[in-house]
């Protein structure tokens, strides 16, 4: 199957021009590739012709880019000439693919369409929960999509430093919580500080299996065990297990939320995704030791309405909570990302 590539040359006027006096010095550029003309009624609005070679193809398959690119350069010069100095700005953009085998093009949280150097697909899975997707990046190592959004590629150990604490926290024999984190990265980070119990909840054993095979850079070996001499993994809704904790007063010195964007549980309760973030969040403080602190990812720098709605939420819960932010650039992300700190006032 062949994939389909667009490309675009894009400029703009100083001032206005008639069609009639500029297409018809272009039109020789397509002929000369021999290629047949087909105009398209547009009722006045500018001019629209699509151009097909030779037995309804444009060149042979090995030479398109090659003949795309001069015929876009062709085209570029004979405007120039034409509109004699009219044109303020002309760039050709890099050809739009669709319809490829690997799909390189994934969206910014703030909706930013950006095309990553990935070229392969090593892990697809359907869970009952979610698509699961590890992608190569040249660049970035594999990195971990989860229902379209970009969790975490192998590249990206500044987003485990920062919702671990930036390198200023004291692990070492402190309970910890870890909420999602199936990609392994936080829980492969704090076995290093000797703390006394890390218990990690994540909801699909899925994510583990495929990030323990090919996300080693970010977990090495500690997936390769749901439990080790200070761990524990345990595959469940973490709903439901952080309320029995809070039935049986059990707290912790550090609860890390490392849940997906999208929303995932087995719960009714969340009629939406600020009611489920709102119930992780207040489940969570409620399990924190009065001196503990709550990490977690916020979303985009860009998106400061999401941001304000997030820390409205935090001034919502049982129990009231004082919170700081640090904005940190995630590698694979391409975005600033903002990361919270929350502790009992």
């Amino acid at each position: 199957d062949m994939a389909v590539r667009h490309y675009t040359l894009d400029f703009n006027l100083s001032t206005a021009v008639e069609c009639a006096s500029v297409v018809p010095g272009l039109l020789s550029i397509f002929h000369e590739q021999e290629l047949a003309e087909t105009i398209h009624d547009t009722n006045g609005h500018g001019y629209l012709a699509t151009f097909v070679g030779k037995n309804g193809r444009f060149v042979d398959n090995s030479h398109f880019s090659v003949c795309v690119s001069q015929l876009l350069n062709s085209l570029e010069k004979k405007l120039k000439v034409i509109l004699n100095g009219n044109i303020a700005r002309t760039k050709k953009l890099p050809p739009l693919v669709r319809g490829a085998k690997v799909d390189r093009y994934w969206p910014t949280a703030d909706g930013r369409l950006v095309e990553y150097d990935i070229d392969k697909v090593v892990y697809e899975e359907d869970s009952p929960y979610q698509n699961i997707k590890i992608l190569h990046s040249k660049q970035y190592g594999n990195i971990l999509v989860l229902d379209g959004d970009v969790n975490l590629a192998e590249s990206d150990y500044a987003y485990t430093e920062a919702i671990t604490g930036s390198g200023k926290e004291n692990y070492a024999g402190k309970e910890v919580l870890i909420l999602g984190g199936g990609d392994g990265g936080i829980l492969a980070e704090l076995v290093k500080h000797k703390p006394k119990m890390i218990t990690m909840v994540e909801i699909s054993f899925m994510v583990i299996d495929g990030c323990k095979t090919h996300m080693r850079k970010t977990c090495g070996n500690i997936l390769d065990s749901l439990r080790g001499d200070c761990y524990q993994i345990l595959i469940e809704d973490c709903v439901p297990l952080l309320k029995k904790y809070v039935r049986e007063g059990r707290t912790f010195d550090y609860v890390i939320n490392d849940l997906t964007a999208i929303p995932i549980s087995t719960s009714p309760e969340e009629d939406s995704t600020w009611e489920f973030l709102r119930l992780i969040l207040d489940l969570s403080i409620r399990v924190l030791h009065p001196k503990g602190k709550y990490f977690t990812q916020g979303n985009s720098v860009n998106l400061t309405e999401a941001l304000s709605l997030y820390e409205e939420q935090l001034g919502k819960l049982s129990c009231p909570v004082d919170f700081r932010k640090q904005v940190v650039c995630v590698p694979s992300y391409l975005e600033q990302w903002v990361f919270y700190t929350a502790w009992k006032k």
